[in-house]
Parts: C-alpha cells; sequence; structure tokens
C-alpha cells in the first residue's frame, strides 16, 4: 500500500496551536479593566480546573495565559489632565453631525458595540490629547470631528 494512503493517527496532522496574540504596545488599562482582567483570570483557573477532557483543558489553559500575561503587564494609564481627553476619558463628539458619547479604555475592556473603545483604535487615537471646544481630523477629512465634552469615567 502506498504511504500516501496510511494515516498513522490524527495527531500528527493537526494544525499546531500557536499562543493568542497580544496586541502590540504597553498594556494600559483603567482600574475598571484591571478588575476585569483579574475576574477573566479567577473564572478561567476555575473552568480549568473542573474540564476532564484534555482537549477542551488545554484550549482553556492556552487562554489563561494569555490573560495571565496581560494581567502581568497591565499598567494602570495615568489619569488624564482635566478637560483633556486620554485613557479613562469619556467624550462627547459630534461626527458627521451626530452626537456620541465614547469611552475611552484599554484594549481588553474594549467593547465598540457599548462605546468603549480602545486608545489605540483610530477614532480614540484622533481624539487623544484633544480638548473640548477643538475640532480634530479623522478619517482623512480635516476638524472631522468636534469635541463637546470630556470628563473621566465615572
Amino acid at each position: 500500500m502506498s504511504v500516501a494512503f496510511r494515516r498513522e493517527s490524527d495527531e500528527e496532522h493537526k494544525e499546531p496551536r500557536f499562543e493568542l496574540p497580544l496586541p502590540a504596545g504597553p498594556n494600559l488599562v483603567t482600574v475598571r479593566g484591571l478588575a476585569l482582567i483579574g475576574t477573566k483570570v479567577v473564572e478561567l483557573e476555575a473552568a480549568v480546573a473542573a474540564e476532564t477532557e484534555a482537549e477542551p483543558k488545554e484550549l482553556l489553559k492556552r487562554e489563561l495565559r494569555y490573560w495571565h500575561t496581560r494581567q502581568t503587564t497591565a499598567q494602570i494609564a495615568p489619569p488624564p489632565e482635566e478637560g483633556v481627553v486620554g485613557i479613562g476619558s469619556r467624550v462627547r463628539i459630534r461626527l458627521a453631525g451626530k452626537e456620541r458619547v465614547i469611552d475611552v479604555v484599554g484594549h481588553d475592556e474594549a467593547d465598540p458595540a457599548a462605546d468603549r473603545i480602545a486608545f489605540s483604535a483610530p477614532l480614540a487615537h484622533a481624539l487623544l490629547g484633544a480638548e473640548a471646544g477643538e475640532r480634530v481630523d479623522f478619517g482623512g477629512r480635516a476638524e472631522a470631528i468636534e469635541i463637546l465634552e470630556t470628563g473621566l469615567i465615572p
């Protein structure tokens, strides 16, 4: 029989599992973001301890390694200056004629559907360092965003 038709085991044909990719740059977080990471670690540790099957357990361990790394590298971002947009700011803006309130947070806390965007996202990047009353460039358009109000996330 030809070697091409033999299969020693399923293991030798599986794709390798790489570690989960980490976002580039510093792991800046808010106090809330650090607490969320801690909660995720506790949940995953419990799930790993409870899992009895080898493959699902390995997947959980992989995810736990990611969150342990995020927890150990987390740096609480310094609070933004009063009236200046930074990590931990809640910003009310006008973009394309519509008002929107956005929280600028760390990567792991980001939830775009809830208007919580990572500080490295293009929109947040455009807002960082701006003050109320300013207009900033965005999406190739000059003065596309008007900063209406900025303060700390409650």
